[in-house]
């Protein structure tokens, strides 16, 4: 019998959180950086400053996917065009966190999960963080719609959705 190497494996102890053994932080590294966001992404986030979900489809595949892509993950040929879709959906998995993304413990959980977006085919969406809802009444197939920053607020960012909650 083969050994699972995964059976050893150490966890993490409150002393390695509070000392922030977890962490590794250069003070005097000056990181500025900008990114471009390319033309389905650039068209994505555009569209989440517009308070609205966009998808791309392709003819060939028949297949509309969010985040947008330029190609077809699938038979690499160029998508169609970008299509609006819904600001609801379902969850398709999720987790409950108790640490937040920078190692630090809380006491309120946090719910990532991933979203399938209504309009795109199933098993398409994006992972966001779940609101208004206990982690004991979520499930997977649980339906959701985005909770929005106000207009004014927007920033063409993934955060200008604060949530999705259950409907």
């Amino acid at each position: 019998m083969q050994k699972n190497p995964y059976v050893n494996l150490i966890s993490l102890t409150e002393d390695d959180f509070n000392s922030g053994h977890v962490l590794f932080r250069h003070d005097e590294l000056n990181a500025v950086y900008a990114w471009d966001t390319g033309i389905a992404i650039g068209h994505f986030l555009g569209g989440l400053k517009a308070g609205i979900i966009l998808g791309t489809y392709c003819a060939n595949c028949r297949k509309t996917v969010t985040p947008p892509r330029i190609f077809c993950e699938w038979c690499f040929r160029p998508m169609q065009g970008f299509v609006q879709l819904s600001d609801t959906g379902i969850v398709n998995t999720f987790s409950i966190c108790y640490v937040t993304w920078d190692v630090k413990r809380i006491s309120e959980p946090e719910i990532p999960a991933v979203i399938e977006i209504d309009g795109a085919s199933p098993g398409h969406g994006f992972l966001h963080k779940l609101g208004e809802v206990s982690p004991a009444e979520v499930q997977i197939g649980m339906r959701v719609q985005a909770v929005w920053k106000p207009p004014e607020e927007r920033s063409g960012s993934i955060t200008d959705i604060l949530y999705f909650r259950k409907i």
